[in-house]
């Protein structure tokens, strides 16, 4: 049983959800959350990581599961990664070296449909990114004018004084507003008027994006060198991630494809043909002869037209269908043709009837009796547990 459910909270997920469905919370949170578009949701970005690093994790997840988020602090498993390598390990970001060598790689989500990554397509994706200033070269104003910054005394860092309780202070560290952190700083007269001395200025990117067929939910399509330029740095990466949406007919699961098809009872034991339209727009049918009864329930499946395999189109999964059956309403048949009917039907079974058995008749469930049986199943379970709090009162 979970002990408590705080982490599966944040993600957004039940505390039975699989590790694919952890993932894919987990991916869509961080991208909404992450600090470089959300700002002012460092916090939140923060326990989203956590609370990922931990369920992630089976050991971890089966401590937390047992004892909550104290059991994980007294075992030792806390918290020992930043939000951001993890982050940067789930988008394949690299870790600290790297991001001291190379620019940060930028992550976007790209909605597509099942459709598109049956038949393949290409979307045009439209990016700001910084890119060297053409006419300074990234240096920001004219050469050999940088002068050490008054404000941070050529440190690039301000350090401030707070006091938080009595005779207690903190100091707090942040980069120098004033040189962006550089430690120098150009003056008006000698700063670039094109980016105002930044070194970079911001210029639209149009990327074409091939959905390859077969791509699945999640998969990651990288540009190499196309995210943020910055001087003496190797631009980062633009990592498009997939997000498949919802289809109102077929299923994805792995290279096969799930839908639901509904017939009536007759279809069921008289066979029928049926018309799918697939997701490349091609009508297939689909017969049941006469004699082959379908039970309700009962999943067949059509080889060969699933998704795509990703890198081999040629082949797919399969399609498999679940046949739910209707049956006729109340009175559907006058009562007088009923013995016709059972002529065709199988044979009803025949029961032995004594003087001690008690006969008793079938009726509807009536909606709030449901509701009081469940209420009293709630209230009994309810009785063996402890009691604590403010008790009802018989008058």
């Amino acid at each position: 049983m979970v002990h408590e459910t705080g982490y599966y909270d944040l993600l957004g997920v039940s505390p039975g959800a699989s590790q694919e469905e952890l993932k894919k919370a987990y991916r869509k949170l961080a991208l909404k959350y992450h600090p470089d578009k959300n700002a002012n949701e460092g916090e939140k970005f923060k326990h989203i990581s956590q609370a990922y690093e931990v369920l992630s994790d089976p050991k971890k997840r089966n401590l937390y599961d047992q004892g909550g988020e104290q059991a994980i602090k007294e075992g030792g498993m806390g918290g020992a990664s930043s939000p951001m390598d993890i982050f940067n390990m789930f988008f394949g970001g690299g870790g600290r070296m790297q991001r001291e060598r190379r620019g940060k790689n930028v992550v976007h989500q790209l909605e597509v449909t099942l459709e598109e990554i049956y038949k393949s397509t290409t979307r045009k994706l439209a990016l700001q990114k910084n890119v060297i200033c053409e006419k300074c070269d990234g240096y920001g104003g004219k050469k050999g004018a940088l002068e050490k910054c008054s404000n941070c005394k050529g440190k690039g860092v301000q350090i401030r004084v707070q006091q938080i309780g009595p005779g207690m202070i903190q100091q707090i560290q942040s980069m120098c507003q004033d040189c962006q952190g550089q430690g120098e700083k150009f003056n008006s007269k000698d700063r670039c008027k094109n980016c105002n001395g930044r070194k970079v200025e911001r210029k639209k990117k149009i990327l074409e994006v091939n959905i390859d067929k077969g791509m699945k939910d999640g998969q990651k399509i990288a540009f190499h060198g196309e995210g943020d330029q910055e001087p003496g740095l190797e631009p980062g990466d633009v990592i498009i991630v997939l997000d498949q949406k919802d289809h109102p007919v077929f299923q994805r699961q792995d290279h096969n494809l799930i839908m639901k098809m509904n017939i009536k009872l007759v279809e069921a034991l008289c066979g029928f043909k049926k018309t799918i339209q697939t997701l490349d727009n091609r009508m297939l049918i689909i017969t049941s002869h006469p004699g082959e009864v379908i039970k309700h329930g009962d999943t067949k499946c059509v080889q060969n037209e699933g998704m795509p395999i990703y890198k081999d189109p040629c082949e797919r999964g399969q399609l498999f269908i679940n046949f739910q059956v209707e049956f006729p309403g109340k009175h559907w048949l006058p009562e007088h043709l009923m013995f016709q009917l059972e002529r065709l039907l199988p044979p009803r079974d025949d029961v032995m009837i004594t003087d001690d058995m008690e006969e008793v008749e079938l009726s509807e469930v009536e909606v709030r009796a449901k509701e009081r049986s469940f209420n009293r199943e709630a209230y009994e379970e309810d009785d063996e547990a402890p009691r604590s709090g403010v008790q009802c009162q018989t008058q």
